[in-house]
């Protein structure tokens, strides 16, 4: 919630809009019963994943889109915002509005220092990769799983273009007696895996959770083929021991542990590149 409330390009009513200037968010939720929320093309409410908490433990329902999801937010008491742009996604909508090209991944990145590709997270000047997608995955005092995952998705997007992150299995998946896994990153790519189930379903055959991310990374590979240096898709996973894992197909993948020793930010391991 911190994060979507942030004015930045990634997550929250201030991140890069779709290609006609709206900002749409996504997310879900997921607990160790196997309830789930999920709610997706959300226009004007600053914290989806509050929206889809409430899908999850009011409606018999998994996910609400679009105005249907507003008007079930405005009904729960969320306030409908005026959309406001980060300076950084404005000024990136208006230098992609120049030429307005919607082409694949590669073009763009090759394009844009910062910010997003039409579906891609971009390449930055330091050989790594930003990322559109806050995922986290989390296991309590009992040893009980759940997991959340929000984004505005990919910056300059065709409108009504849904990627991985509100799709339970897809951009989370969380099984309660083998683990819990999230994505970011290319979401169609990781819709073709069923990205997050695949990485749970390799730890419940005895894998832990780098392998498991490590394997379904180089399954999106070979489909892929030499596609996939221009995209990059990350794994985050723990399983029911709490052992923590993540690969990407790429470097500049990161992500933070938080423990009751504290706090760490741990550089993913990756397949191409050095």
């Amino acid at each position: 919630m911190v994060t979507e409330g942030e004015q930045n390009c990634c997550v929250g009513l201030g991140a890069n809009p779709d290609r006609d200037g709206f900002v749409t968010l996504d997310a879900c939720i997921m607990d160790e019963f196997s309830n789930c929320g999920s709610v997706a093309f959300l226009e004007r409410i600053k914290h989806p994943i509050s929206v889809a908490r409430r899908v999850m433990e009011k409606t018999p329902h998994v996910m609400l889109v679009g105005i249907g999801a507003q008007q079930f937010a405005v009904a729960e008491g969320f306030p409908l915002e005026e959309q406001k742009l980060s300076p950084e996604a404005e000024k990136s909508y208006k230098d992609w509005l120049i030429k307005s090209e919607y082409k694949p991944p590669v073009i763009n990145i090759e394009k844009k220092q910062g910010g997003h590709g039409p579906f891609a997270p971009a390449k930055l000047d330091n050989g790594e990769w930003n990322h559109d997608t806050i995922g986290m995955v989390a296991m309590d005092t009992n040893g009980n799983l759940s997991g959340s995952c929000t984004t505005s998705g990919a910056g300059f997007k065709m409108r009504g273009r849904l990627g991985d992150s509100p799709i339970i299995g897809a951009g989370l998946f969380v099984d309660n007696e083998v683990g819990a896994c999230t994505a970011t990153g290319q979401g169609e790519d990781v819709i073709r895996v069923a990205g997050s189930h695949s990485v749970v379903e390799l730890m419940r055959q005895g894998l832990s959770p780098e392998m498991a991310c490590k394997k379904v990374i180089e399954r999106i590979i070979r489909i892929k083929g030499p596609k996939a240096k221009d995209i990059q898709v990350g794994f985050l996973a723990i399983n029911k021991k709490g052992q923590v894992g993540a690969y990407s197909i790429h470097k500049g993948f990161e992500y933070a542990i938080r423990t009751n020793a504290g706090e760490q930010l741990v550089k993913a391991k990756f397949v191409m590149g050095e």
